[in-house]
């Protein structure tokens, strides 16, 4: 495999941006079916609500099947299944633009959804490969900024659309952006390979099926009654996760080595970015159907409330590497979550007398923080690995991000769901039960801030950038 140093200046040059091209694709996928749903249900004459579907299986088909980026990268190349996915995820986008039906759109997210479980995970795993990490930070800055741009897009580009066109051009934009990748990444990308040990495939079918029962509960805990079914499955989840975690104590090579968690820096992001997300994931799409359903706006107009959000992260991103170097990981992760917590709760303070621009200032803020928030906690994560855990550590961290966005938005209309069936409040007034439901989901990214606490105040002081 080549060293660090002899990555050449066109490949440090264009490999951030081969990674930015990849995650905006994946994000702006994640997100533009949000302000589509009614259009696309209407048009396959499904009920708005069974469309849920269609985002569900993506997100799951991403978690599941990245624990699988680091073994194929290793036997095969970066380069060669980074290609790889690119076509997938490209061909599936084309099969979701000719659905006819909703079991053909949920059946081609699912291909989406192979191909977008490898893209990212293994253009990280070539830029950590590629850059000092001394220089890994300002690097990943660069890359990270479409998983911020990508929320913002997607409703806003999915909303003109539906509006101005069909909703099958919010697959098809795929395409052209996927080619693009393609291009870039045969060019510059480089191929690296590593000794790829014998595949876990027990214990990727141990992890799987406890991400895929989790996520499942939450999912149901949202749409069903059946508390005692739902209990069950969440219990199954909890139990398979137990069992995966007497399997990889007797493996010798398991997909997910627990030596992992004995590095402080990288157990203590894990689960900050589990634990924070819950609320920030939450955001973009409540906001959203806030506006559309209880404002009564049009799509487009939700859509526009939240693009200044792109517009600050770029903001944060220039400033991010001068505040760790000022501040580090420790003080700026506490800090940052909590006013991200702060910003949260105060999208529930407007009336319904109050205009929608009253929330424009607290996502443009919100922007700012949410760039350093992510940029903080994926660089922490890899603080302190060795070489060899680097693969499978970068793996986790990308299912660890992938499930805790579902949970964030499972969560989020759980507590919706919660106010809209109270007696506290009136009945039929969504609103309130929008506003009670941002409340929540702020007091609980506050809370969410003091597992960063168990930093020190030296962690990531190899991480930082000379400026």
């Amino acid at each position: 495999m080549p060293e660090f140093s002899r990555a050449t200046t066109p490949v440090k040059k264009y490999l951030p941006f081969i990674l930015a091209t990849a995650i905006f694709m994946q994000m702006l996928d994640s997100t533009i079916l949000n302000t589509s749903l009614p259009s696309i249900a209407k048009d396959l004459q499904e009920s708005p609500l069974n469309m849920q579907n269609a985002i569900i299986s993506y997100v799951l088909t991403l978690a599941l099947f990245m624990p699988v980026s680091g073994f194929l990268a290793d036997k095969f190349g970066t380069r060669n299944i980074f290609i790889f996915s690119l076509i997938i995820f490209s061909v599936g986008s084309l099969f979701c633009a000719m659905s006819q039906n909703l079991t053909q759109l949920v059946i081609s997210r699912v291909v989406q959804g192979v191909g977008g479980s490898l893209m990212i995970p293994v253009g990280k795993l070539a830029l950590m490969k590629t850059f000092q990490k001394n220089e890994l930070l300002q690097a990943m800055n660069y890359a990270i900024v479409p998983a911020l741009i990508g929320p913002v897009l997607g409703p806003l580009v999915g909303g003109y659309m539906v509006d101005y066109f069909s909703w099958h051009w919010i697959f098809l934009i795929n395409i052209p952006i996927g080619l693009l990748g393609i291009f870039l990444g045969l060019k510059y990308m480089p191929n690296y390979k590593a000794e790829a040990e014998e595949f876990d495939l027990k214990g990727f079918l141990i992890f799987a099926s406890a991400s895929l029962l989790l996520s499942i509960s939450l999912e149901l805990l949202g749409t069903s009654s059946h508390t005692t079914y739902i209990l069950l499955i969440f219990t199954l989840g909890f139990l398979m996760i137990f069992y995966y975690y007497r399997h990889a104590r007797k493996t010798r090579n398991p997909i997910f080595p627990l030596n992992l968690f004995q590095v402080r820096t990288f157990r203590v992001g894990v689960l900050g970015n589990l634990a924070t997300r819950l609320g920030i994931s939450s955001v973009p799409l409540l906001l959203p159907l806030m506006i559309q359903i209880a404002y009564g706006e049009t799509a487009v107009v939700s859509g526009w409330i939240v693009a200044p959000m792109a517009l600050t992260a770029m903001f944060g991103k220039s400033s991010v590497i001068r505040i760790l170097n000022r501040f580090g990981y420790r003080r700026t992760l506490m800090t940052n979550t909590f006013i991200i917590g702060i910003l949260i709760f105060c999208l529930g303070i407007p009336t319904l007398q109050t205009s929608i621009y009253w929330y424009i200032p607290i996502i443009a803020v919100m922007g700012f923080f949410n760039s350093i928030q992510f940029t903080s906690m994926n660089t922490i994560s890899i603080a302190d690995l060795r070489n060899s855990h680097t693969s499978s550590g970068n793996s986790l961290i990308s299912v660890n991000q992938q499930l805790a966005i579902g949970f964030g938005i499972a969560v989020g209309l759980i507590v919706l769901k919660f106010f809209e069936n109270t007696t506290l409040l009136p009945h039929e007034n969504s609103h309130q039960a929008f506003r009670y439901t941002f409340y929540a989901m702020g007091v609980l990214t506050i809370l969410s801030g003091f597992v960063f606490r168990r930093l020190h105040i030296r962690d990531g002081d190899n991480m930082k950038s000379e400026l």
